[in-house]
């Protein structure tokens, strides 16, 4: 009630200043025609436009929603909707006087001065609320305000590498959150034809070799990373610079970060290993995807995992009915409502603590909730583990993929979407040859309604038994850091870009394709490490060694996104490819075949019959070899 009253009062006050404007904008305008002598007759005529006038004027601004709008935050689109306004209410202005007097007796020059006198009074009102809440931001009186502009001592005086878009916005909003406690002292940018040029009022000084002598004469306490779109071999560059000289950095993230939740400015972070990846933002289609989700109920498997829990994050940004998760792990079933409920304020969820081997638990829920759209992200992963215990990786990752896909069947669900992995192509281990034969599963329903995809790409940064952590460990350990082998390779992606591909990919299938991800250029897991370390503000092998254990159980020098006989089609986006070749129906065993190892498969597994289960599946998916007799 109180806001409302609040609100009420703001409004009747904006009216009362723009009225007054508008009256004032018209008598200015008869002064300046008569040289501020005003004959009588004309001063009669003021007094009868007065009203018509203002009651024109304000049902134009009423109308054109100048007053929803707070002046304390007038952009360039208030401007324009200003400008818009003012012509719109001069013509109505002329065609009244026509109608109503002829037109006879009324100096021309007057209406065409008032417009540009009520623009410049109405606009410069506004002008002057933003600029006077943009140097005293906090409410306070201007004395208060200059008070406490000279506590520079509780600031931090930082530098903006980067003079773009990027950091003009950066520049615009610390300048205005005074509560962050920043004090910009100016941009370093190797773009020679900004330097010695200011961007609100702050200086250009210079590229990144002049960075030294700016901090020591200004005695800069931090920089900040404002490029969006650079290099990893540009930001590596810029940290290693600020490290040299002992200087504190943090970077504004990609403007997908930024936007996330709202975060704004406060999305500033400590430079991380994804950085130097220099990965270029997705573009995706939101209406192709929101066709598919919004308004609709989707279900999660694995929902409270890295990949999961992403996929969970991203689709409520297109406000799906209802969301189903459903996990094993209490603890991440929990973490993950969690942040629903607090953190997002999505409240249309039902949690689903239990393993998708449960054949009636999944039917129970598949037949209660009747979702639209699955997304199957439950699976087991680590791949040394699952060499060890290779009946779990066939009971969960096999077996439990086709309980919930029966479910989704059974329950008429529209589409399915299987996350897979490279580890899937050419596999030498247990956890890659099960996630092939889950891309296989898909053809066992292809007479099904419901349209079946698979999503095949290879490591996330930040997932549970990433290396990025582990090394972070180490590193802070003092080392030293291990890495299998000198010459292993992986490809990477961050965990947002992976879960936003996959919705893409959703948009996409027919029934039965294997799509596959764009992961760029393969890096080499030493030179991860060194990177890590020099980010660290340490030298590689000088400060912090680097040791070669050794490749593990199952584990091949470097991942493929595809194999020999799949043919590989781009398609209408230009990180997605999918397979040319993925019928089950072309392979060796043939389906009939294929159910029966299946059959075999679980009696194997049952048995905790290593060789047997490895036999099997050499049968299953011929290009399986065992990592101790790969080449690689």
């Amino acid at each position: 009630m109180t806001r409302h009253i609040s609100r009420s009062k703001n409004l009747y006050t904006m009216a009362a200043i723009d009225l007054a404007c508008f009256a004032a904008a018209l008598l200015f305008s008869y002064c300046i025609r008569f040289d501020f002598k005003i004959p009588s007759s004309y001063g009669v005529q003021y007094a009868e436009l007065l009203l018509p006038v203002l009651a024109i004027k304000f049902s134009v601004f009423m109308t054109m929603g100048l007053y929803r709008g707070m002046w304390r935050y007038t952009s360039l689109h208030d401007g324009w909707t200003l400008l818009q306004a003012v012509a719109i209410q001069s013509c109505i202005v002329l065609f009244f006087i026509v109608y109503a007097y002829g037109a006879q007796g009324f100096p021309r020059s007057v209406f065409i001065l008032d417009p540009l006198v009520t623009f410049a009074l109405t606009g410069g009102i506004r002008m002057g609320i933003r600029a006077y809440y943009s140097i005293f931001a906090d409410g306070s009186t201007p004395f208060a305000t200059t008070r406490s502009l000279f506590k520079a001592s509780s600031r931090k005086r930082a530098i903006i590498i980067g003079a773009g878009r990027a950091g003009e916005r950066l520049v615009r909003e610390l300048q205005a959150e005074t509560t962050l406690g920043y004090e910009i002292l100016g941009f370093i940018d190797k773009e020679g034809t900004l330097h010695g040029r200011t961007i609100h009022g702050k200086p250009v000084f210079g590229s990144l070799d002049v960075l030294e002598g700016i901090v020591k004469s200004m005695r800069a306490d931090e920089a900040i990373i404002a490029l969006t779109e650079a290099s990893g071999e540009s930001i590596l560059e810029i940290a290693n610079a600020c490290n040299e000289i002992g200087l504190a950095h943090k970077i504004l993230p990609s403007m997908h970060e930024v936007l996330d939740w709202k975060r704004g400015v406060k999305a500033l972070r400590e430079v991380n290993y994804l950085d130097l990846l220099g990965r270029s933002q997705i573009n995706l289609d939101t209406r192709a995807i929101a066709a598919y989700l919004e308004g609709r109920t989707v279900l999660v498997t694995g929902c409270g995992g890295s990949i999961g829990s992403e996929l969970v994050r991203q689709i409520v940004r297109f406000n799906p009915a209802k969301l189903i998760l459903v996990d094993a792990g209490e603890h991440n079933l929990y973490q993950i409502e969690m942040e629903l409920l607090h953190r997002i304020g999505f409240k249309n969820y039902v949690t689903v603590l239990g393993n998708i081997r449960d054949g009636e638990l999944m039917k129970a829920v598949f037949e209660t909730n009747k979702p639209h759209a699955v997304f199957h992200a439950a699976a087991y992963k680590h791949v040394p583990m699952l060499e060890r215990n290779p009946w779990q990786a066939i009971h969960n990752n096999i077996f439990g993929t086709r309980t919930i896909m029966q479910a989704a069947v059974d329950a008429g669900v529209e589409r399915f979407v299987v996350v897979s992995t490279d580890k899937a192509v050419r596999p030498t281990n247990v956890m890659g040859t099960t996630k092939r034969i889950t891309e296989l599963l898909m053809q066992t329903f292809s007479d099904s309604s419901t349209r079946f995809m698979a999503v095949r790409f290879g490591n996330v940064l930040g997932s549970s038994g990433s290396v990025i952590p582990l090394f972070l460990d180490q590193i802070s350990k003092g080392g030293p850091v291990t890495v299998t082998h000198p010459e292993v390779t992986r490809y990477f992606m961050s965990i947002p870009e992976a879960a936003q591909l996959i919705l893409q990919c959703g948009t996409m299938a027919h029934g039965g394709e294997t799509f596959v991800l764009d992961m760029g250029v393969p890096v080499r897991i030493a030179d991860m490490a060194a990177d890590l370390i020099r980010l660290a503000g340490f030298e590689p092998g000088k400060d912090i060694e680097i040791t070669f254990t050794g490749l593990r159980e199952g584990e091949k020098l470097y991942e493929e996104l595809i194999t020999d006989g799949e043919g590989i089609l781009r398609t209408e986006h230009d990180k997605i490819m999918v397979l040319g070749c993925c019928d089950l129906k072309n392979m060796e065993t043939g389906r009939e075949q294929f159910k029966k190892d299946l059959v075999a498969l679980g009696k194997a597994a049952d048995a905790y019959d290593h060789e047997g289960i490895r036999a099997i599946l050499r049968r299953m998916v011929p290009e399986y070899i065992p990592a101790e007799h790969s080449s690689n």
